[in-house]
């Protein structure tokens, strides 16, 4: 099932978060050798304790991690401004409470080779995605931004999602990070769903979620 944890379930949900952060580090640190944070077998950084919201991959009890990202309203810090800031033209402007940033999404290829055999790793990546509009669009943002490499793209195509680079920049690692912005409505939900063959919506919206919308998060 695919979730989202709010601040104020961070504690009941405690174990699927702990599986998160030990897959970021895997992830980023171990795998793709970013300079990123890492306390033990842990990556968390500051933005983490900004009270984002986690959009997560599970199994139906809850116990096993398959994926995650971190989402956060641009109102607040982001990583884009205060660390990518040099992939994104200053002349435009893409802070807005509609406006959310969704940064280390990753997936744990072992768990879901494991669980799931019939999915590969490109899937995976697309149906987080396909997760991803779906959450979006049912708390009221009509605009994603996100950092990544150009290889991505590729992904970003085969789950059907439209992206608008607006700029890249070296010198962050060893390739290119672009900036770039996804369209989230109801067409480009659509498309998704008919480019995956997924007719059936993969979000859970969680009840406590429908009574403390994204928008009205205090990240401060």
């Amino acid at each position: 099932m695919f979730i989202t944890i709010q601040a104020h379930e961070y504690q009941h949900h405690g174990d699927i978060l702990n599986q998160m952060f030990r897959l970021r580090k895997r992830v980023f640190s171990d795998h793709l050798n970013w300079d990123v944070q890492v306390t033990g077998d842990r990556e968390e950084d500051i933005y983490d304790d900004l009270n984002p919201v986690y959009l997560i991959w599970c199994s139906n009890d809850g116990k096993q991690l398959y994926g995650a990202m971190r989402l956060m309203p641009t109102t607040g810090p982001t990583l884009l401004f205060d660390t990518f800031h040099a992939t994104c033209p200053s002349s435009v402007n893409i802070i807005g409470a509609g406006i959310w940033e969704g940064t280390r999404m990753c997936v744990d290829e072992d768990a879901i080779a494991k669980d799931h055999p019939q999915i590969d790793t490109g899937r995976a990546f697309s149906l987080l995605l396909l997760a991803l509009c779906e959450c979006a669009l049912a708390h009221g943002v009509h605009t994603m931004v996100s950092n990544y490499e150009p290889q991505l793209k590729r992904i970003y195509r085969r789950a059907g999602v439209e992206v608008d680079e607006l700029g890249r920049a070296e010198g962050y690692g060893k390739h290119p990070v672009c900036c770039g912005v996804f369209e989230v409505s109801q067409r480009v939900l659509d498309r998704m769903r008919t480019t995956l063959k997924v007719n059936v919506p993969l979000y859970r919206q969680s009840r406590t979620s429908e009574r403390i919308p994204f928008l009205e998060l205090d990240v401060a």
